[in-house]
């Protein structure tokens, strides 16, 4: 087996291990390959000597497959590849940028922080019952009632038929809305099982129980979700659907991401696993696997393209995970998970474009000095909850 193979499957179980929040030494237990490789490999990642045969790799396809944890070293690695000339990896202390190698030689000035407010996200959201009455969840507050309960890291519907599900039914449809405010994410476990995690700034309405046969149908407000649902087989051929006021997704029994923020122009759905149809006022799609839509909330147009299924959900896993994304848009991510206002001063850093990956549980902070090591940015500051890239 070629080097270049060989690093591209190892690449695979690293990418597991970023997921996992493991080390490099975890992959001992590894059976790919045999001891010698491996114990030559795990010398290379931790040592830096490996530059010769990252040669030979796509970092497009293999650069989310890195990771040094903090404590680790923060040495850099020059590194070429197919597709992008002149580039650079950081393998730092928080993950790993890819940047072009532009601007070198810029002005690099210390950063200025005053009272920096900037907090990390964390799980929290706020319920809304079917009385409008609004109840706070968040770690270290337990909610608990007939069909519901909580933890503090999301909220768990009883399966239809359980005590007290369906004391309401005379009523109809009883309908809840958990909304997730910036700087926060949730998980919820809808009635029939189906599995939903919300991402920063999300809200999403649904019914305390289905009607058994009835299409399962729920409301995407606004914000980001990932959907894992209960197949159809398992609920007499009920289909399950995902509704929003510009797009609606049906499916069988699948997994897909659904992405559609206030502040942008169109919605995109991201086929994980199964089969979905996305349709709009005018137009109707189909997607597989690693295919995403993007539907134009101007002219309700649908197009497809396929895409890396990691960079698009990993959120979910605890990880931003970037691919050639330009800075402003990277700062739009954070923005809604650090709560905080971004100005990028300069409008050609706006579009510098980053690879790179780093754990949620990061500060404010150790993203910025990643990026700020890169040279593309002179320096930035902090003020209460507002950064400025210099």
């Amino acid at each position: 087996m070629s080097n270049s193979n060989k690093i591209r499957l190892f690449s695979k179980k690293l990418a597991a291990s970023l997921i996992k929040n493991e080390t490099p030494d975890d992959l001992e237990r590894s059976e790919i390959f045999d001891e010698k490789t491996k114990a030559q490999m795990l010398s290379d990642i931790k040592t830096g000597k490996y530059s010769s045969l990252l040669k030979e790799i796509d970092a497009k396809k293999d650069w989310k497959a890195l990771k040094i944890k903090k404590g680790h070293s923060k040495k850099a690695f020059k590194f070429w590849s197919y597709g992008i000339a002149a580039s650079i990896v950081l393998l730092i202390s928080i993950g790993l940028v890819v940047f072009n190698k532009t601007n070198q030689g810029s002005h690099i000035e210390a950063p200025i922080v005053v009272n920096n407010n900037i907090e990390t996200g964390k799980n929290k959201a706020i319920l809304t019952l079917e009385d409008d009455s609004e109840v706070t969840l968040e770690k270290g507050i337990s909610y608990h009632t007939d069909h519901v309960t909580s933890n503090g890291e999301g909220v768990i519907y009883q399966p239809a038929g359980q005590a007290g599900n369906n004391k309401d039914a005379s009523k109809g449809m009883v309908y809840n809305t958990l909304t997730v405010p910036r700087g926060g994410q949730f998980y919820i476990l809808l009635s029939d099982g189906t599995k939903v995690w919300l991402n920063s700034e999300s809200k999403l309405k649904y019914p305390v129980s289905f009607n058994k046969g009835d299409t399962r149908e729920v409301e995407l407000i606004h914000g980001e979700a990932y959907f894992d649902v209960s197949p159809s087989t398992e609920h007499e051929g009920a289909k399950f659907k995902v509704s929003h006021k510009g797009q609606e997704v049906e499916v069988l029994g699948t997994e897909f991401n659904v992405k559609a923020y206030k502040d942008e122009a169109s919605i995109y759905t991201t086929l994980v696993e199964g089969k979905v149809a996305v349709s709009s006022a005018s137009a109707k799609e189909t997607l597989m696997p690693n295919q995403q839509s993007n539907l134009s909330l101007k002219t309700n147009n649908i197009s497809i393209t396929e895409v890396d299924v990691y960079n698009e959900v990993s959120w979910k896993e605890g990880v931003f995970s970037f691919e050639s994304m330009p800075l402003k848009d990277i700062m739009k991510v954070l923005s809604r998970w650090y709560d905080m206002d971004v100005t990028i001063e300069n409008n050609v850093q706006k579009e510098e474009r980053f690879i790179g990956t780093f754990n949620k549980s990061n500060s404010i902070e150790d993203i910025l000095i990643a990026i700020n090591s890169t040279n593309i940015i002179n320096s930035y500051e902090i003020h209460d909850k507002r950064l400025i890239i210099k």
